[in-house]
This record gives structure tokens, C-alpha cells and sequence, in this order.
């Protein structure tokens, strides 16, 4: 790669759209689940709640792109195939963001307003420059 295959803006603001949907499709699965066993009367335990957490955030996410998908006039099996062909390495390392910056700040899985900021700041950030060299290498993005 040359010097500047990090610098081009084009790639960055398309890249940053892509996490951005990603995140808030990942944002609903995660924290609803967190917020889920954190009110109701099930116990279980922190690692638990992270990875049910997990599943359903990667799980909202694919449903969430499939609806962007269909939205832009593309049919829903298909739809569905290009959102579940998105990038797990992205997914995944965006709700281990998540869920770290949760435990460290609150030691458990709590939904707390202003840690939930910060967690969407770093589950942004983690997988953003990888989707940045998946779209410029590889002209791979979710929509």
C-alpha cells in the first residue's frame, strides 16, 4: 500500500456511513438486551448477558441493513444475503468494543445513559478503519 492509501476522504466519509448504520443496528440489539436483563427478574451472570447481548446486536444489525436494503429498492432475499455477507470482523469487534467500555466503566453489564455515549463512541471507532481498507481494498460495504 502506498503513503496514501489512508488519506482519501471519499473512503472515509462512505467507510463512517457504513459503521454508522452498523452501529446503530448493533446499538439496538446490544443495549435493549443489557437494558433487558438488567430490569426484569432473570439472573444471570455478566459474561451471559454480553454474549446474548452480542447475538442480538448482530442479529438487529443484519435486520436492520436488510431494511435499508429493501428501502433502496432491492429485493428482500437479496437484501438479506448482501446485509448477512456484511463483515462479522466488524460486527464482532464492534460489540467487544461495546461491552469492554461497559464493564470497565460500570463492572457489569448496567445500561446507564452516559456510559452507553461512550460505548457507542468506541464500538464506532474500533471497526471503522478496518471498513475503511475493506471498501478501499476490497470495494466490499454493506450498501
Amino acid at each position: 500500500m502506498n503513503s496514501g492509501f489512508w488519506s482519501c476522504k471519499h473512503t472515509w466519509k462512505r467507510s463512517a456511513n457504513n459503521t454508522k448504520w452498523c452501529l446503530i443496528g448493533c446499538a439496538i440489539g446490544d443495549f435493549g438486551t443489557i437494558a433487558f436483563f438488567q430490569f426484569s427478574a432473570f439472573s444471570v451472570g455478566t459474561l451471559t448477558v454480553f454474549l446474548w447481548a452480542m447475538l442480538n446486536g448482530i442479529i438487529t444489525s443484519i435486520a436492520l441493513e436488510t431494511y435499508m436494503l429493501i428501502r433502496q429498492k432491492i429485493q428482500a432475499l437479496q437484501a438479506f444475503k448482501t446485509a448477512a455477507g456484511m463483515s462479522l470482523i466488524s460486527m464482532i469487534s464492534m460489540e467487544i468494543a461495546m461491552n469492554l467500555t461497559d464493564y470497565y466503566l460500570t463492572g457489569g453489564a448496567i445500561f446507564v445513559w452516559w456510559v452507553v455515549l461512550i460505548s457507542l463512541f468506541f464500538g464506532f471507532i474500533t471497526p471503522w478503519p478496518y471498513n475503511y481498507w475493506r471498501l478501499k481494498v476490497l470495494g466490499k460495504a454493506c450498501h
